[in-house]
């Protein structure tokens, strides 16, 4: 299968969203930006695997990175049937039968493209097994917290803040109007936009991680609220919590300034690179107004997630207005506005 076939087809059942913004990309950039996705997903898949020791997970990782230098005999299929063997999700089992497929059409990515996806999934992996090793539960009874908001930044890069990254090196080495870039500003501008999408992912999913003994939080931050990790697993202390996530959502809302300066200055006629960029935005947003609405963040019982007959509505009005910077910003102000903290 061609690698563009096999991209399609695998993304449609492991990433409904990405598979839409990867759909509208430019062909020239669908390879790369496709399989560094499904082979960051694999990856995911490993780390996420509960049933497999964590040091175990770790070696596989490591293991699966070092694949993407070169083959050797026997290591990939190890680690497709140590994971395959305990994994119940049907999308996440497929995608790993299909790793081999996955990195031979890596393989066939020109040189340079080659390079741009070995290196973010090299920082995105060595995010996965720093997770690893940080947190060493499976549930509440293990938690384990980050201790500064540098540390917290760090790694909103590494496991999101990379791609943004390389998304920018990609287009810019295949989209010619991109060429009078400063590359330097719109990497940038680009890191920011992946950290805004993270922090977001982050404080949606604080109930959810706290019982798998994780605390993205930092403890430095919390003992200034008078506040322990363990602390936060009773949903009452939400009140007292809500100055700490009400100054992260603001960083979250800042580095989406920055993706939305990133969006505006894709040259208009680069519609389908415009679109790509604007839809997450645009859905990220509107998942920090759902929290900045929601009474208690910490209420394990609410589910914080943009309806999907929203999303496709908002898809739909920005193809009419992705070619306007002004509606852009006119759009991205409204939504911004409506958070109210």
């Amino acid at each position: 299968m061609a690698g563009g076939d096999l991209t399609s087809a695998l993304l449609k059942s492991v990433s409904r969203s990405f598979y839409l913004s990867l759909a509208v990309l430019p062909a020239a950039v669908r390879p790369a930006i496709g399989l560094a996705y499904l082979l960051a997903r694999a990856a995911d898949t490993i780390a996420d695997t509960r049933l497999i020791d964590r040091r175990q997970r770790i070696t596989h990782l490591l293991a699966l990175r070092a694949e993407l230098d070169g083959p050797e005999r026997g290591r990939l299929e190890a680690i497709v049937q140590a994971m395959r063997s305990v994994q119940h999700l049907g999308a996440e089992r497929a995608l790993l039968a299909r790793l081999p497929e996955c990195l031979e059409a890596y393989r066939m990515l020109l040189a340079d493209d080659r390079r741009q996806v070995r290196r973010v999934l090299d920082t995105i992996i060595e995010g996965m097994t720093e997770d690893l090793a940080r947190f060493p539960g499976e549930d509440e009874g293990g938690l384990a917290a980050l201790d500064t908001r540098a540390e917290l930044d760090r790694y909103t890069y590494l496991v999101a803040g990379c791609v943004g990254e390389f998304w920018t090196e990609v287009h810019v080495a295949h989209r010619p109007r991109l060429r009078h870039w400063d590359l330097e500003k719109m990497t940038a501008l680009g890191i920011r936009f992946g950290k805004a999408l993270q922090l977001t992912n982050v404080l949606r999913d604080i109930p959810r991680d706290l019982r798998q003994g994780r605390c993205y939080l930092p403890r430095q931050d919390l003992a200034l609220l008078g506040l322990e990790p363990k602390d936060l697993l009773d949903p009452q202390a939400g009140p007292t919590l809500r100055p700490l996530l009400v100054d992260l959502l603001n960083v979250a809302l800042d580095h989406y300034e920055a993706g939305w300066q990133y969006t505006f200055a894709i040259p208009k006629r680069e519609t389908r690179m415009r679109l790509a960029c604007a839809w997450p935005l645009l859905i990220g947003l509107r998942t920090l107004d759902l929290l900045a609405q929601a009474p208690n963040w910490l209420d394990p019982s609410v589910v914080l997630k943009v309806p999907r007959i929203r999303v496709y509505g908002m898809m739909a009005q920005s193809v009419a207005t992705v070619w306007s910077t002004r509606a852009l910003a006119r759009k991205a102000r409204q939504l911004r506005e409506r958070i109210r903290l």
